[in-house]
């Protein structure tokens, strides 16, 4: 039953080029499916999640993250009587933006793009969705409703000055009203965000071995997981141990969600979507309780695997391949591909050319970047009369 403050697809605001409504889809099932058939969406399978892509057939991806992600604001979506294919879309769309190499990457087109508007992976999502994707005989993007590109530009919260400059550029000519909360709908999308990638880098962290199962046992949330499987399960095998454990830390995140959402909407009985957009807070959180036992879990990980020795060394190597190629392209743009050189000869400038350079690199994959390197730049340090021999 759709509750009266989700957002109906009948009363969207619509797009920005009009359309003809589709006999058979709702509008937000068509923003869902042009995510799902875009060229960005399809390159999320060779970014990195936290393990750089080839590394291991196991570890997460962009994308597996992002059908994971998903996965989990249906869920909540559905649950709470919000349109579950909103909520859908923003999910599938979160991370279009991220450059290659994960925040990584980001970081690094961020300190180079410092001077000329900035990086930031979200405002980039944005701009992919509508201008980069290049597919349509009359639009550049993809056209999506103006809730759905509220939710990819809002998910995480209002939008704070200073606005990053591909957003800005946008709302210049479309105003998304970055100054409130968004839909319900994106708020699920964003915490969905956060289960998500709770869940899975606990699985992935022990699968790379940078930390056990044993280690884990103190902390609050995974410690009580691990010793229910074990009252229930004495002598289960290691994997599926594992697996039973980590699962119900997923539920456990995915339930409080639901159960504080409720009791926030009963609360503020808000009656239309416009109506949450307009409360001073968002009614989809984390209780206090759950979210302080995800602080203590983050804390974990960013010291044990996101800034392990073996993820650190690897950062440091990735960047570099980012900046590199950064400073090639915008010094030579003719090295860029042809049907980048429009992009190049419309430029404003050296700040115009800049965000051409940066479109491209973010566009890339983990594994194209490296192979661009290697290709452009690696040649050009080699020592003279270097013939790779002993």
């Amino acid at each position: 039953m759709r509750a009266p403050h989700a957002t109906d697809p009948a009363l969207s605001r619509g797009r920005l080029h009009p359309e003809r409504l589709s006999t058979f889809r709702t509008e937000f099932q068509r923003d869902r499916d042009r995510i799902i058939h875009s060229s960005a969406f399809r390159r999320l399978k060779h970014k990195t999640q936290v393990f750089v892509e080839h590394e291991g057939d196991y570890y997460r991806t962009r994308l597996t993250h992002t059908i994971e992600v998903a996965q989990v604001a249906r869920t909540i979506a559905g649950a709470l009587g919000l349109d579950v294919d909103l909520a859908e879309a923003v999910a599938l769309a979160h991370d279009l933006g991220h450059a290659p190499f994960g925040h990584t990457g980001e970081d690094a087109l961020a300190e180079l793009m410092a001077t000329w508007g900035g990086f930031d992976h979200n405002a980039q999502a944005v701009r992919i969705v509508t201008a980069l994707e290049r597919h349509y005989a009359e639009f550049d993007g993809l056209n999506l409703t103006w809730e759905a590109l509220e939710g990819i530009a809002k998910h995480n919260g209002p939008v704070a000055a200073p606005v990053p400059a591909a957003l800005a550029d946008y709302v210049a000519r479309h105003d998304l009203e970055l100054h409130t909360h968004a839909s319900a709908e994106a708020q699920v999308a964003a915490i969905a965000d956060d289960v998500a990638y709770n869940h899975h880098d606990l699985h992935d962290g022990l699968r790379a071995g940078l930390f056990t199962e044993a280690e884990l046992a103190g902390l609050p949330l995974v410690g009580p997981a691990f010793a229910e499987v074990d009252g229930l399960y004495p002598g289960l095998a290691p994997m599926r141990r594992r697996h039973e454990a980590l699962r119900r830390v997923f539920g456990a995140m995915v339930e409080d969600v639901i159960d504080v959402a409720r009791d926030r909407l009963a609360a503020a009985a808000p009656a239309s979507a416009a109506a949450v957009r307009a409360l001073p807070a968002p009614v989809i959180a984390f209780s206090a309780g759950m979210r302080t036992e995800v602080q203590a879990l983050r804390g974990f990980l960013f010291g044990r695997l996101y800034r392990a020795a073996p993820v650190m060394a690897e950062r440091a190597r990735v960047a570099q391949v980012v900046r590199d190629l950064f400073a090639l392209y915008l010094d030579e743009p003719r090295l860029l591909p042809a049907d980048w050189q429009a992009d190049v000869a419309a430029a404003a400038g050296r700040a115009g050319l800049a965000r051409v350079v940066a479109d491209y690199v973010a566009g890339m994959t983990d594994r194209f970047a490296l192979v661009e390197h290697q290709r452009l730049v690696a040649p050009s340090r080699a020592r003279p009369g270097d013939d790779g021999g002993a």
